[in-house]
């Protein structure tokens, strides 16, 4: 991102401090996450301390500072989730994917995350690609899914 990318998005915001965190969403849209040089830029340019930016970026689940790959896969372990099979499903995709929770495939194409509930008990097992709602997995969908993002 270069920094007239950076000058723009904070200029959206007029600059101002309390919009830190939607000037952040806004990099991490463009970036997939928050690259610590950016962090830096943005420090400089607003005259707000690193480590004010820093304990944002880390604090909230939506941002990361690792990269992220280009399909973020959350699946949802809630009760309902859990009771009909999402910890099968998380199994699964770490086994098509050869990643962990947390963690980004080589390729950089997905980013495997838990999450706790989605809101959509009823449809569960529920996985969410890109903020696509997938309900009622099986293990036997699961690399159907996949391909449909592969492509």
């Amino acid at each position: 991102m270069e920094s007239s990318e950076i000058d723009a998005i904070i200029g959206k915001y007029e600059g101002k401090e309390p919009a830190i965190l939607a000037i952040l969403q806004d990099i991490q849209a463009k970036e997939r996450y928050l690259p610590k040089e950016i962090l830096e830029q943005v420090s400089q340019k607003m005259h707000i301390p690193l480590t004010n930016i820093f304990r944002i970026a880390t604090f909230y689940n939506a941002l990361s500072i690792k990269p992220r790959g280009r399909y973020k896969i959350d699946v949802c372990l809630g009760t309902a989730c859990h009771v009909r099979g999402g910890n099968k499903i998380m199994d699964k995709l770490e086994r098509d994917l050869g990643i962990s929770v947390g963690e980004t495939t080589k390729d950089k194409q997905f980013t495997l995350e838990l999450v706790r509930c989605v809101g959509c008990c009823s449809l569960g097992p529920v996985v969410v690609v890109d903020g696509n709602v997938f309900g009622r997995l099986t293990q036997d969908k699961v690399p159907g899914l996949l391909k449909e993002f592969k492509k």
